[in-house]
């Protein structure tokens, strides 16, 4: 199937809502194509380069995530807010950068495969007591600052039409966790989990990946006890800026 492309320097996992602002004509022309035909739109993780620019190399993710709009609002000079909520994986077979202002891709919608379903039950159930731990931790301490996790996700529960987005913003400041809806399904909770545990792009994207459930659950976890780790022992991790790493190099 063909769909248009919007890279961006993010990872979106399935169940996460995006929002966006957008003001370049190209992905004006992006956002009045999907509204016109209800069509969906790729969210793609771009790797390396800039997406702006006649000539500029850019180098995308393989897999990506399928987006639809869920509500938009236009200004009066044509600029739209959207939010936008990822609803499955592709693998991108194609790219045609010449038939549109935007990026038109080939893609393959991925399946998603849970493996040994009784090992990812148990999996995820780990999964979620270590995430609680996180979040614990991620609690902002006397004297100490820290970032709040500012993340929309999409519930597909018995509310009213009207309120299938949840706000996971200040989501540090959970206490008791009542207010973190835990799917019971081991997918959907490895791309929720995986959505909002803040990790480094790369690492997001290999979740993204995964060929099975059990292997993003089991490869979470990995990356849960690392990050339980450094805040347990009041770490940072440290993550250069990659501009600043481009050129020659002096010893």
């Amino acid at each position: 199937m063909e769909i248009p492309l919007f890279p961006l320097h993010t990872v979106l996992c399935p169940g996460i809502v995006l929002p966006l602002h957008i003001f370049e004509d190209r992905y004006r022309a992006l956002t009045r194509h999907c509204l016109d035909t209800g069509a969906p739109f790729g969210v793609v993780l771009i790797r390396d380069g800039h997406e702006v620019g006649a000539g500029d190399t850019l180098t995308l993710a393989g897999v990506g995530a399928m987006v639809e709009i869920r509500k938009a609002g236009r200004y009066p000079d044509g600029r739209f807010d959207l939010l936008a909520a990822a609803t499955g994986r592709f693998a991108i077979d194609a790219v045609d950068p010449a038939r549109e202002p935007y990026l038109i891709a080939d893609v393959t919608p991925l399946e998603d495969e849970v493996g040994d379903e009784a090992r990812a039950e148990r999996l995820a159930a780990t999964a979620v007591r270590k995430f609680i731990r996180y979040l614990g931790l991620m609690r902002t301490r006397d004297g100490e600052t820290n970032e709040t996790l500012d993340i929309q996700v999409e519930i597909d529960d018995d509310r009213d039409p009207g309120e299938d987005i949840a706000d996971v913003s200040e989501v540090t400041e959970v206490g008791d966790h009542r207010d973190l809806a835990i799917p019971d399904d081991p997918t959907v909770l490895s791309y929720l989990l995986s959505g909002i545990t803040q990790i480094e792009l790369p690492r997001r994207q290999a979740l993204l990946e995964a060929a099975t459930t059990t292997e993003r659950l089991e490869a979470l976890i990995s990356l849960l006890d690392r990050e339980l780790f450094l805040l347990s022992n009041r770490l940072r991790l440290f993550a250069p800026d990659q501009t600043q790493m481009r050129g020659s190099r002096r010893s």
